[in-house]
């Protein structure tokens, strides 16, 4: 990526910082178990197919959960060079990867940003879990001298943003969110505030979660989390299907490339859709469940939407979390009426982690790309394996088969464990 160093360009080489400009999507790239584009990604999730496949890892006899979603191939060792690649741990491998897709997409290296004006903000989750797995394993079999003084520093959830930096030598703020599954969520849209108040005038933002490890697995299968169709594995995740007993834990990274619209359309690069609005808010109820009102998720939903200056009725397609366990599809529902009222019935609903499984600290990320080309191309995925309905889940969850139509304006949203959550509201952009 090519930028200028030193200080700032003279201000006729800037564009001028209005809070109420838009904030645009002109890059996006993707690494995850149905594609290592984002275009392959988008069109494998279109046609209703799954990434969930067995565990490649080498388990023990007792290990009760054999499916997963892995990353479908992807080349850390081009981006980085094959022994950086080598040294960076899972998430940052493909962090990067996406990086650099999403980076060649928008075609900002031909953008002349000033480097200083570029911030890079990812999301993680669970980060590291493959470095950890193989500390401890070393430190318990052959002692602290053979530890590679690689492992901390590329261990840090933090190192996915500092290496995107280091790559796109992007000198502005740069910094990593971390609220489980909604630390992409939360990246995105304060990204999009940093460029808002000035403090960026382009950033690089995601997410990026590397949890399909021994450790991974055992410890989400332990609180019950997990969907224990080891039979089936592209079965295995079926969010609001009365079936569900679980969801699939998967890896993956994704990235977007934000900058205001003026800009964007000054250089003439493609623009996906607008980051019109974003909200947060705290369940402040249970770490690990979901209040049953669905106050806390209605909260992040309302709150973005009136960030968006829209009306509930203005949105036609809700990308939800949608995880298939038993707790947060009922309650998402709840939260979906509870915002949208009459309206709820019109929307289209789906749950793209039908087929990618739950990327954790990537999922937000993943699932606003897939929203905001779903917006640009007038396609949005089905939610497969809804052969029967939960009572209690009865919005139009677009099962089974794509849809085609042009909508205005979709939501997506992102709800972590410690009952943090996340709503970015996506509009269209003619």
């Amino acid at each position: 990526m090519r930028t200028t160093d030193g200080q700032p360009n003279s201000s006729s080489d800037r564009w001028d910082v209005e809070a109420s400009e838009a904030v645009v999507i002109t890059g996006v790239g993707v690494v995850s178990p149905v594609g290592s584009t984002a275009r392959v990604a988008f069109d494998t999730l279109l046609a209703g197919k799954s990434g969930i496949t067995r565990v490649a890892l080498d388990l023990g006899e007792t290990d009760p959960i054999r499916i997963a979603g892995h990353a479908a191939p992807y080349d850390a060792a081009t981006v980085l060079g094959s022994k950086a690649a080598r040294r960076q741990a899972v998430f940052t491998r493909m962090a990067a990867v996406a990086a650099a897709e999403a980076i060649k997409d928008a075609a900002l290296g031909d953008a002349r940003v000033p480097s200083e004006r570029i911030a890079t903000i990812f999301g993680v989750g669970m980060g590291a879990g493959d470095q950890v797995s193989e500390v401890t394993l070393t430190l318990e079999s052959h002692g602290p001298m053979l530890l590679s003084p690689h492992k901390i520093p590329s261990s840090f959830p933090n190192i996915a943003a500092g290496v995107i930096a280091i790559m796109a030598q992007a000198r502005g703020p740069s910094f990593c969110i971390a609220s489980a599954c909604a630390s992409s969520g939360h990246a995105i849209g304060e990204a999009a505030e940093m460029i808002k108040r000035g403090a960026a005038d382009v950033a690089i933002t995601g997410g990026a979660d590397g949890p399909v490890t021994r450790l991974g697995l055992a410890a989400f299968n332990r609180i019950g989390a997990l969907s224990k169709r080891n039979q089936d594995p592209t079965l295995a995740s079926r969010p609001f299907d009365v079936d569900r007993d679980g969801f699939v834990l998967a890896e993956g990274a994704a990235a977007l490339i934000l900058e205001r619209e003026s800009h964007a359309r000054k250089r003439g690069a493609r623009i996906y859709a607008q980051v019109a609005g974003y909200g947060a808010s705290a369940d402040a109820y249970h770490l690990t469940e979901p209040e049953s009102d669905g106050a806390g998720a209605a909260s992040a939903m309302s709150a973005a939407i009136a960030h968006a200056k829209m009306n509930p009725s203005e949105i036609g397609y809700i990308n939800a979390h949608g995880t298939s366990t038993i707790y947060n599809d009922v309650v998402e529902t709840t939260a979906i009426k509870r915002v949208f009222g009459d309206h709820a019935r019109s929307l289209w609903v789906s749950s793209t982690k039908s087929m990618t499984g739950h990327l954790l600290g990537a999922a937000g990320a993943l699932e606003a790309v897939v929203t905001a080309i779903a917006l640009s191309r007038g396609e949005f995925p089905p939610t497969i394996n809804l052969d029967r309905p939960d009572p209690r889940c009865d919005l139009d969850y677009i099962p089974n088969v794509a849809r085609r139509r042009t909508l205005d304006a979709a939501i997506t949203n992102s709800f972590g464990f410690g009952g943090q959550n996340a709503s970015l509201v996506l509009r269209r952009v003619a």
